[in-house]
Order: structure tokens, then sequence, then C-alpha cells
């Protein structure tokens, strides 16, 4: 027997065999052994990566589509040995079974599913490999699709269609544009509108308080002069009313008229003067 130094890192974990037989693990650090009879096998406990190549796989609805992804793994801490002693290599069996998953999942998915739900599909590739390799101890922590590439027939199709639904919706926009500017103008005119006949009631209104308020003036100055002839009328004896009207025959006998009209209230206002004529009269009898 031959003692042997074996160094394990701190990432690592070493299977130990005695003439072939597993013994355990070991943990990092210095371990001593012995030849011919032991013999080891180092397992990575670090988290590692495997790329998927591309491959072709049919939709649901018969599409051709090349894709290719990343499976994230690592081996768990219990029970480690397992991905030793019940697999040769498990990266291999790895891309093998991710393959055969992928053409699952997709196969069970429309086209337009496939390009827009990349996140669902992570998730079963995830859970359908996870649940296969549990066995021998590998935890898959994370799947992620690098890139999804439709036939070539199929993406040039895809692009007419973009093409047209962005022609579609400039052809909205624009349209919904010109009837929020119509709407905005219509707007517009209609405020102005209202302003406008606003402006003209508030001057028929202004207009009418003005002739309102001069016709109140008039009145009042109308009234006031009628209270000031009447407070002079009130003040005027008849004989003062007798000289007026006598004023006023002197003026109409300076006419060129022949034919007068007198009122009936002269003979009244002209009593007195007649009773003091026919007195004069007899007296110088």
């Amino acid at each position: 027997m031959i003692p042997f130094i074996k160094i394990v890192q701190q990432y690592e974990l070493l299977a130990v065999f005695w003439l072939g037989k597993f013994v355990g693990l070991r943990k990092p650090g210095l371990q001593i052994l012995l030849w011919p009879f032991h013999s080891t096998q180092t397992i990575d406990m670090r988290e590692d990566v495997i790329d998927i190549p591309r491959q072709t796989n049919i939709t649901s609805d018969n599409a051709p589509i090349d894709i290719d992804f990343l499976v994230y793994l690592r081996v768990m801490q219990e029970d480690a040995e397992r991905s030793v002693l019940e697999i040769v290599d498990y990266r291999s069996a790895v891309v093998g079974i991710a393959t055969t998953t992928l053409r699952a999942v997709i196969g069970e998915m429309p086209l337009d599913d496939v390009l827009s739900q990349r996140e669902r599909i992570n998730e079963d590739l995830r859970l359908k490999l996870d649940d296969i390799t549990e066995r021998w101890r590998i935890k898959v922590t994370q799947v992620e699709i690098r890139e999804i590439e439709p036939a070539r027939d199929i993406q040039e199709a895809m692009n007419r269609q973009m093409a047209a639904e962005r022609l579609r919706r400039a052809t909205v926009i624009e349209a919904e544009g010109v009837r929020e500017a119509s709407i905005t103008v219509a707007e517009g005119e209609r405020q102005a509108a209202i302003l406008t006949a606003e402006g003209a009631r508030q001057a028929e209104i202004l207009a009418a308080e003005g002739d309102q308020q001069a016709a109140v003036l008039r009145a009042e100055g109308f009234s006031l002069a009628l209270d000031r002839v009447y407070s002079v009328a009130q003040n005027i004896d008849s004989n003062t009313m007798s000289l007026q009207y006598f004023e006023t025959l002197q003026k109409l006998g300076e006419s060129d008229s022949t034919k007068f009209i007198l009122p009936m209230e002269l003979t009244s206002l002209l009593a007195p003067f007649m009773r003091m004529a026919g007195g004069s009269n007899g007296s110088s009898t």
C-alpha cells in the first residue's frame, strides 16, 4: 500500500471507492488515500450551464421553427454520489432529454403562442427536465430560450402581416388625429358662437337697461315739471289768469285771421271785467 494525497477544492466533493466499491464522500481539504485500493471521482458542486444546440421543431399548427436554449443545473448536496453511481455522463443525458422535451412542449402549442409565451416555455421545460433528472440528484435551476426563428417563408409572411398591421395602425391613428382636430375646431367654433351670442345678449341687456333708465329719468323729469307747474298754478289767482288770456287775445288780434274760436272758460273769466265795465257805465249815467 502506498499512501497518496488528494486535495479537494472548496466547490468539490470527492467520491471514494475501495476496491471499486463506493465507501463515502470526502469534503474539501487534504485527503490521504491508499493506492491501489482507493480510487476517486471528483464531483463539481457548482452550478453548470449546458448549451442545447439549435433544432427544428414543429408547432401544433404545423409551422417549422428553430429554437436553441440554455439549461442551468447543479448537483444536489444530499446524495451527491448518485450523479456518479447512477449515470455515466449526466451532461450528455441532459442534452438528449432537453431536446426531446422541447419537441414535446412546442408540439402542443401554436406558432403565435410559441412566439409570444417564451416565459411559459422556459418554465415548462424546467419543470419537465427537473422531474427527470431528480433521480440523479441533478437540480435544473433555470431554462432560458436564446432564439426562436421561424422558417423563412413563415418569417416573410409574418413580416408582411406586421407591415400591414403597422399601416392599419397608422391609418387608424391618422383618422383619429383628423377626428380629434375636427372635434377641436368644431368645439372652438361652438365656443366662439356661444361667446358671440353671450356678448350680443349682454349688449342687448345693457341697451335695454339704458333705455329703461333713460325712460325712468324722463318720466321723473316730466313728473318734476308737472309738480312745479302744479305748484305755480296753485299760486296764480283768477285775475292773473284773465290777464294772460287777454294777452293771448291781443296776439291773436294782431294776426291775419278773421275768425276766432274762444274757449268756454273765457266767458267766465271775462265776467268780472264785464261787471266792472257795466258798473262804470251806470255811474257815469
